[in-house]
């Protein structure tokens, strides 16, 4: 493992700030944990450009400072960086400007969410370090081999970056790498909304009626609460005691101590109440879920044709050497085939590569058939097969 060193003090970051703000490109990565918070809990961010490699520690500074780095031209090397970013939105109050990530790159030359190890492995030859992956990162000191294991994720990030833009560029595929980065760096990151909060709770969506209302009212007060003690909604109030209390409807903290899942303590203490007008609330609510929009008469007709199409789409994704689910999913094919207009097969480079020739399918211009083991689209005879 090459030099690094250990940024702790607010001249030393000021420092770090002034070098990126000249550089053209940097690798970066987060260290952090959220299992026991609601809101992830950076614990390092290490930073690689040409000649050197630092590993912040946000628990002796504040990480705002990096914002005009995130702000900046330059582009920003991440692997895997949905989370990442989430983090980069917390502490600096934004995301980098240009990103490139690694692993949806190596997406467009054939690889399936690959690891940050196995790019390391297939592009430059060299195993990461392992060992450190599931420690604790808050806690301190921190031990040499989890230094290294850290700096080790973005020491190298650069030269994986040149040599999956190389390939891209052999390919014409830079601008879809770019487009799909985009995607991710704009994606919605913010607060959820809790009135949202009951559809992840599997149990909830079964229920109906006031059950459903209650349980809406339930999950939304909870997420409240969880972002605000920042801890993870389960620690509040679990999934099977949102759903006990939302068919129980209790009336007094009595009744709510006899949910299961809701023990008396909690029943008796400063929640029970709140959990009763949560109950309150849900029962005096008159909302109702919303419909869901009616699909076109024919989707039921189509159906068949939608396995008969996802698997000429697996098949082009291997021919063209791109991760299948990258090209598109089960759903997206039958978005496509349904007529929706926000499908994602319609538009940019999928809509090229396989959302036309979907299209001129489902017209009738355009026929699938089997040769060789495959899949294939070809051009329609019209001659029925008698």
């Amino acid at each position: 493992m090459s030099g690094y060193r250990i940024v702790d003090t607010d001249a030393g970051l000021a420092e770090v700030v002034d070098a990126l703000l000249a550089e053209p490109r940097y690798a970066l990565d987060t260290e952090f944990h959220r299992e026991r918070t609601y809101f992830p809990k950076v614990a390092l961010v290490q930073i690689a450009w040409p000649g050197d490699l630092v590993l912040v520690d946000p628990l002796e500074v504040d990480l705002a400072p990096l914002r005009p780095v995130m702000e900046s031209d330059a582009i920003a090397v991440l692997h895997a960086a949905s989370q990442d970013l989430e983090v980069l939105e917390l502490e600096c109050g934004a995301v980098p400007n240009i990103l490139f990530d690694t692993q949806i790159a190596a997406g467009f030359l054939g690889m399936s969410t690959p690891s940050l190890a196995s790019l390391h492995e297939r592009e430059l030859g060299f195993s990461l370090p392992k060992g450190s992956r599931m420690t604790d990162w808050l806690e301190r000191p921190l031990g040499k081999g989890q230094l290294d294991y850290a700096a080790a994720d973005v020491e190298r990030l650069l030269d994986i970056h040149d040599q999956l833009l190389a390939q891209l560029e052999e390919r014409g595929r830079v601008g879809w790498a770019a487009d799909e980065c985009e995607i991710m760096r704009t994606r919605w990151r913010g607060p959820r909304d809790p009135d949202e909060a009951w559809r992840k709770i599997k149990e909830a969506r079964h229920l109906k009626g006031k059950p459903l209302t209650i349980a809406r009212a339930i999950a939304a007060w909870r997420e409240r609460r969880a972002a605000e003690i920042d801890q993870p909604v389960r620690f509040v109030l679990s999934d099977i005691a949102v759903v006990g209390v939302a068919q129980a409807a209790p009336r007094d903290i009595d009744g709510l101590a006899k949910v299961r899942g809701v023990d008396k303590g909690l029943a008796k203490g400063v929640l029970g109440p709140a959990i009763l007008e949560a109950v309150a609330d849900g029962l005096a609510s008159d909302w109702r879920p919303p419909r869901l929009p009616k699909r076109p008469a024919d989707t039921r007709d189509l159906r068949p044709a939608v396995a008969l199409v996802a698997a000429w789409v697996n098949q082009l994704a291997r021919d063209r050497e791109l991760d299948p689910t990258l090209l598109a999913t089960r759903a997206d094919v039958e978005a496509l085939v349904r007529g929706d207009e926000d499908a994602r097969l319609a538009t940019g480079w999928r809509a090229d590569l396989a959302g036309g020739p979907i299209r001129r399918l489902v017209a009738g211009d355009a026929a699938l058939a089997f040769e060789d083991g495959a899949v294939v689209l070809e051009e329609r005879s019209g001659r029925p097969v008698s």
